[in-house]
């Protein structure tokens, strides 16, 4: 298998998890899926295969020592970019999985966070963050419940 059909597997890989946890939230088999580690544990398998056998001493020595202009010389090459693209994919898939946990376990509206969390991850995970404020602050019943004791968001 060559990087790219590699690259456009792991791509493809991960879209019918998305798919369950935005269309699908509450069928029991999105849940039981979403118990899984499975799906991360086989990215994750291909980004330390890819990052083993790509690691020449001298992108060792760059990642040490990290500099903008080492990281962009390092990714210019095809197979870090895929490594980084995977890296992305498994950490937007672990956050996305957090996002649909904390949905289903307090009740917060989270389509909107998973579809921002896969296209980009941080602006998910902060659009839940937000939600889940906004829906603890002025929708819950007495202002405040277990989640908003739970998150540091709640005191702000």
């Amino acid at each position: 298998m060559t990087i790219a059909q590699l690259f456009n597997g792991a791509n493809l890989f991960v879209l019918p998890f998305w798919a369950l946890m935005i269309l699908l939230p509450n069928w029991g088999v999105t849940k039981r899926v979403m118990e899984s580690y499975l799906p991360f544990v086989a990215l994750a398998g291909l980004y330390v295969y890819w990052f083993f056998t790509s690691i020449t001493p001298e992108s060792a020595q760059a990642m040490s020592n990290p500099q903008l202009a080492d990281i962009a010389r390092f990714f210019a090459d095809e197979k870090a970019a895929a490594i980084g693209w995977v890296h992305f994919l498994v950490m937007d898939l672990f956050v996305g999985r957090y996002i649909y946990w904390e949905g289903q376990r307090t009740g917060v509206w989270t389509i909107h966070s998973l579809v921002l969390c896969l296209f980009a991850g941080p602006m998910g995970l902060l659009s839940h963050i937000l939600t889940t404020w906004v829906t603890n602050k002025f929708f819950s019943p007495t202002g405040t419940n277990s989640a908003t004791a739970s998150t540091p968001t709640s005191q702000a």
